[in-house]
């Protein structure tokens, strides 16, 4: 067969998509798709929509099941207002120790990934941190909060922000690298050869051009790591006391030995999703691109 003819340049990846976008579900097919899709919207909308609206209700309407009640604002003005809720400051706990290990995260992260996708590294260097990297990642945090807790007594640093910051830039750490080098990893090494070329020194190249193409890659991590900061709560409930407590500490108070208050609760738990919520939206789309980044080629 002579050169060009019924020649396909596109990746046999898009091929495969490209084909099955183009095969539309029809009838039962299409039937059983809309009713998985609407199962898999109840399951994840489900318990949020319970949780919301249990935050409008009395205490009593919760124990009793009932379905019908007077919405109340009660359970938020306790949570963010009450003579003994800490909430508020526990809402700053949280923006400060996700801000500040995100940004640790992103920088530590980001200047690793690149050095190790760039420089001339030995290949088992490169291969051992990553897998390291790696394993560490699979550890339960929870084994980790030990010896965290007995240095951190050594240290002065128990029920600290400082402390808790440093534990979760140590557990966001892996995937931020994993994720940065799927990032640099599609940006041209050429782009970085010609600017050296041009004059640059290897940080130069590095914050004038390969940095600003890989802003997508530092959303998606950023986003990625202050969603993980702000929901963790097995380190923070054994490293900080109540007026260092994080946000899911405080949610988790609102149960105590002798009375479990719902209502606040779930207000409180409310109130927590809202960041999260909106850094999702945000940065969604870059989330998923570098998840997937990797898997069609």
């Amino acid at each position: 067969m002579g050169p060009g003819v019924c020649r396909d340049d596109k990746p046999v990846g898009h091929r495969v998509s490209a084909e099955l976008n183009a095969m539309p579900l029809a009838g039962r097919d299409r039937a059983i798709g809309y009713a998985l899709l609407a199962l898999a919207v109840l399951c994840v909308v489900g318990p949020f929509a319970w949780i919301l609206m249990s935050s409008f209700k009395h205490q009593i309407a919760i124990l009793t099941g009932a379905w019908s009640f007077t919405p109340t604002l009660s359970n938020y003005t306790e949570v963010l207002f009450g003579r003994r809720s800490d909430f508020a400051g526990n809402v700053a706990n949280s923006a400060i120790v996700a801000a500040s290990s995100t940004v640790l995260v992103l920088v530590i992260g980001t200047l690793a990934a690149y050095s190790l996708y760039r420089f001339k590294w030995a290949r088992w260097v490169t291969a051992g941190f990553l897998g390291w990297t790696l394993v560490f990642h699979m550890i339960p945090a929870l084994t980790l909060v030990g010896p965290w807790y007995l240095a951190f007594r050594e240290l002065g640093w128990y029920d600290t922000l400082a402390g808790l910051v440093l534990t979760h830039v140590t557990l966001n750490l892996p995937m931020t690298v994993w994720l940065m080098m799927a990032f640099f990893r599609e940006i041209p090494p050429e782009i970085d050869e010609a600017a050296i070329v041009d004059g640059c020194g290897p940080l130069e190249a590095f914050w004038y051009v390969a940095l600003p193409l890989a802003v997508p890659g530092l959303i998606a991590a950023g986003v990625l790591a202050f969603i993980f900061s702000w929901n963790e709560f097995a380190i923070a409930l054994n490293l900080t006391a109540r007026d260092t407590a994080t946000v899911p500490v405080a949610i988790a108070r609102f149960a105590q030995q002798y009375e479990v208050q719902h209502s606040q609760m779930a207000a409180a738990a409310v109130i927590s999703t809202i960041p999260a919520v909106l850094l999702m939206a945000l940065g969604q789309r870059y989330i998923v691109r570098g998840l997937t980044l990797g898997s069609v080629k």
